[in-house]
């Protein structure tokens, strides 16, 4: 086990993701987002799950709604970042799913990017 518990290394790690269930993943990818949340804020989370989940603004606004979130709580920071309530962000896992084929793959991208973030929470 590496420092993350989970794995040595991003590989090993998306090695061990692939064996999960997709239950597991879409708990995990919730609390990640949320976790990281808090730590880092809720634009630079938002800012990194769609460049690992490849999704536009238009994209994103709909998978959020899909997912359950209000689609009126979108909206923009004063420095133009797009942004959900912290408690919403786990309107994107359920949402992600029901939007795209590849869901699993985007989340597990999503995890793998977050490695670093994963030792430290």
């Amino acid at each position: 086990m590496g420092a993350t518990g989970l794995a040595a290394n991003p590989t090993e790690y998306r090695d061990r993701l692939r064996e999960q269930t997709d239950e597991q993943l879409d708990a995990w990818t919730a609390e990640l987002l949320r976790d990281v949340a808090k730590r880092r804020g809720v634009a630079k989370v938002v800012a990194d799950f769609r460049k690992t989940a490849h999704l536009d603004e238009k994209a994103f606004r709909r998978v959020f709604a899909r997912g359950g979130g209000a689609p009126q709580t979108v909206g923009s920071d004063a420095g133009g970042h797009l942004m959900v309530p912290t408690i919403s962000l786990h309107f994107l896992v359920p949402g992600l799913r029901a939007q795209v084929p590849d869901a699993r793959d985007r989340m597990i991208a999503y995890l793998v990017a977050s490695f670093d973030e994963i030792v430290y929470v």
